[in-house]
């Protein structure tokens, strides 16, 4: 028996107070953690056009670029960048050699040993990845994409989008995730921005005998204040009920591009004001870089993802939605890999030099690109924007990289901590704390769900059973062990 000071009453009293201090996400808000897989990016590309093969054509202009401008994977990781990049061979024939000993699970001797293997399964991921699933995330846009056009155009636009999509659902050729980007709901043109959404989910629940395709979403820019939001939250209540839709099927993105998405007039933080008033559609937050850098007076010279004011703006993001399940996405790189000289038809073939200067900007667009991603990353932004087709193989060489190179070290770490069951340890030269428990679990959950290994491979790197990876926690899987 241990004695004790407070009272039942008391007890009761102190623990009264924990009911009612859940915070305002418990209550509306937030439904990002419904679903497990976060895309890695979000491509944005013009309304006008859209039609129901454009993943599979990004994905081949993306392919084409990678043959063109990094024919093996050792350019490749010396276009990226990747650690040990200069000591891969220059050949095309040395190069792929050495892949066929990799391919066939014979390590090089020395220095090059743990650069080769980076790159080579890097580049292996990345052409499986545009071939079998070049986009994840779609976004028919009709904001800054699109432009200001005639009414009638615009009309006509979203009809036939919408056609667009129902044949690419009816074909099983749309990307996992997908939605459209209306106009914002400025006084200017929230009219126009809620009838091109009319228009558009009305033709397709016509086109596609009353389907919509899944985790569909509407991203709504420039967000102001909490009135836009709840504006469109309302529209979508009222679309749904006319169009025979499940009640809350749409799902809504807020973009975060102006300082009064982040702060209200009194300087109190305004994210929670407007996620609660998307009434539990808000899935996610994606941070616009160039307008809002416009909005803090900064120059069009210096407005670039790497800005100090990008990263306080992306922090506070993080700060004021933790724990909320909404996913967070970065913007667009300002740089994109487009060469600037092209061979017309029945025309002059590019001289060397024009075709030297087509690959120093593709390549140097791709650096930037995978700098951009890779900084992201390391700042707990798991998605980006992507503008052009030729982004995509930096952007998920970015993201591979990033879970492949640091893989042995965090299962080794992951692996240790799981045996002394949540005990602080010692790692190396590493401290961990029974904090640190999950965030090691999460770098494997988000490594699978990127696309960089798959759950078996997981499994088989921490030694923990694909249930266990499953349940998603590090204090369930100790619990269980323990038992």
């Amino acid at each position: 028996m241990f004695r004790t000071s407070l009272s039942p009453e008391a007890l009761r009293g102190a623990l009264s107070r924990l009911r009612s201090g859940h915070p305002a996400f418990d209550r509306a808000g937030a439904r990002g953690a419904a679903a497990a897989r976060q895309p890695v990016h979000t491509v944005y590309g013009g309304a006008h056009l859209f039609k129901a093969d454009t993943a599979r054509k990004l994905g081949a202009v993306a392919l084409a670029a990678l043959a063109e401008h990094a024919p093996d994977f050792a350019a490749f990781a010396r276009a990226l960048g990747l650690p040990g990049a200069d000591e891969l061979p220059e050949g095309r024939a040395e190069a792929a050699a050495l892949a066929a000993a990799l391919d066939a699970g014979e390590a090089p001797a020395g220095r090059a040993s743990a650069p080769a293997r980076l790159a080579r399964a890097v580049h292996a991921r990345v052409l499986d990845k545009l071939g079998r699933e070049p986009v994840e995330d779609l976004r028919i846009d009709f904001e800054d994409g699109y432009g200001v056009r005639p009414g009638h155009e615009e009309d006509a636009h979203a009809a036939a989008a919408a056609r667009e999509v129902a044949l690419g659902m009816a074909a099983g050729g749309l990307p996992p995730f997908l939605g459209i980007r209306v106009k914002s709901l400025g006084e200017a043109c929230a009219e126009r921005s809620l009838r091109t959404l009319d228009i558009f989910l009305t033709t397709l629940v016509a086109a596609s005998g009353g389907a919509l395709p899944p985790a569909f979403a509407v991203t709504l820019p420039k967000v102001v204040a909490p009135e836009q939001v709840s504006a469109l939250a309302d529209a979508l209540d009222a679309l749904e009920r006319a169009l025979g839709l499940p009640g809350g099927a749409i799902r809504i993105e807020l973009m975060v591009e102006t300082t009064a998405s982040l702060f209200g007039p009194r300087g109190e933080i305004a994210l929670p004001g407007l996620v609660e008033a998307a009434r539990g559609r808000c899935v996610a937050a994606h941070f616009g870089a160039y307008d809002y850098t416009a909005s803090c007076d900064i120059t069009a010279a210096h407005q670039h993802l790497a800005h100090p004011a990008c990263d306080f703006a992306r922090h506070v993001m993080q700060v004021a939605l933790a724990g909320s399940g909404l996913w967070l996405s970065d913007g667009a790189s300002n740089i994109l890999p487009v060469a600037p000289h092209r061979a017309r038809p029945g025309g002059a073939p590019l001289t060397p030099q024009q075709m030297d200067d087509n690959r120093r900007a593709v390549v140097g667009a791709w650096r930037l690109k995978y700098g951009h991603v890779r900084r992201a990353l390391e700042g707990g932004y798991y998605q980006g924007w992507d503008l052009h087709p030729a982004e995509l193989p930096a952007r998920y060489a970015a993201v591979y990289a990033f879970f492949l190179e640091g893989v042995d070290a965090t299962a080794e770490r992951l692996r240790s901590f799981i045996e002394r069951a949540a005990r602080a340890t010692v790692a190396g030269t590493v401290f961990d704390d029974a904090a640190t428990g999950q965030g090691l679990l999460n770098f494997f959950l988000r490594a699978v769900s990127a696309g960089a290994m798959t759950e078996a491979e997981a499994a088989e790197r921490t030694g923990l059973a694909p249930d266990e990876l499953r349940d998603r926690s590090f204090q369930a899987i100790v619990a269980r062990r323990s038992a």
